[in-house]
């Protein structure tokens, strides 16, 4: 069982495992075809597995009897979806190349195929992560920022990864595809801050959108695009949060916010250095890793040894 850092390099699995970037992306492709918010919903595992202990996996990890994962924590239970397209990823590898691609790497590739087959930029990921044997719920309830967090705890958050601000405003344009649920805006539609009124940097026209999204009493499981056009990797979400169109209060504290507003301005003019500025970001979040007991699990769900144990129970 390996403990130390993994090293990252391109190509890494170019002889143990050819395949191994096609298949993951054929499996993205399909979702994509099925349901396309889910391409963006696995995207998203990438910076909830990442900022926990690193690029390990940990997020896939459902409960065991002695141990709590990250899924049910606070900022996960309500926005990550679509494991199962993990999942199908995972059994495709397995029955190409048993016991090589890890689940970590696995959420890299797909995060970067979600972005790529949206109309976003595609790049050459480091591959070579291996996959935690445990998660912690505390962990991701102490470390993952809610949709109610404002740039100031966001560039505090970034900041301790190595992250700048730069990087933080340009990885915050992932919400340039997919949708976020009506629970998540509530308190900025009705009660900003305790004030019992709405959120004034939300433009007007776009609030009432989103009173007859977001009723007082209604379905909190609803979901409303991130930006005017959810299903395409573009800058038009910076342009949204130029407009005061932002849907969560996550978002568009970024352009309120002195200190953030002028990289929300200059990729809100420039698409090509958002894209840029987009892809070094997720090169850097990739790098993140911890020194911790690893190994590549065949269940992207549960611990090779938590499998046998499941086995030899049943």
């Amino acid at each position: 069982m390996a403990v130390a850092v993994q090293p990252l390099r391109p190509g890494f699995y170019s002889e143990t495992c050819p395949p191994a970037e096609f298949i993951v992306r054929d499996v993205m492709r399909k979702a994509l075809i099925r349901e396309p918010r889910s391409v963006a919903s696995v995207m998203r595992l990438q910076f909830h597995d990442c900022f926990v202990n690193g690029c390990d996996g940990s997020v896939l990890l459902d409960d065991t009897p002695d141990m709590l994962g990250e899924k049910l924590a606070l900022s996960n239970i309500n926005s990550l979806r679509s494991f199962e397209v993990v999942d199908e990823a995972k059994e495709a590898l397995e029955a190409a190349c048993p016991g090589i691609v890890s689940c970590a790497d696995i959420v890299v590739l797909a995060a970067r195929d979600a972005v790529a087959l949206t109309g976003g930029p595609d790049w050459e990921v480091r591959l070579g992560r291996k996959d935690c044997l445990t998660a912690s719920q505390e962990d991701s309830d102490n470390i993952m920022p809610s949709p109610r967090a404002d740039a100031t705890s966001l560039i505090t958050l970034f900041s301790q990864f190595n992250l700048s601000v730069k990087d933080l405003i340009a990885l915050s344009g992932s919400h340039s595809i997919g949708e976020a649920r009506c629970f998540s805006i509530m308190f900025r539609l009705y009660n900003q801050s305790g004030s019992g009124k709405p959120d004034p940097a939300i433009e007007p026209g776009f609030r009432e959108k989103l009173d007859q999204l977001c009723p007082i009493g209604g379905d909190e499981n609803v979901t409303g695009p991130l930006d005017a056009t959810p299903t395409m990797f573009d800058n038009q979400y910076f342009k949204d949060l130029v407009a005061g169109k932002g849907f969560l209060n996550s978002d568009q504290t970024l352009f309120t916010s002195p200190r953030t507003r002028p990289y929300v301005r200059l990729f809100s003019k420039d698409q090509d250095k958002f894209f840029k500025a987009f892809v070094e970001g997720m090169l850097k979040m990739g790098d993140l890793q911890i020194e911790q007991p690893v190994e590549v699990r065949t269940n992207c769900r549960v611990a090779n040894s938590r499998s046998v144990d499941v086995l030899m129970e049943s």
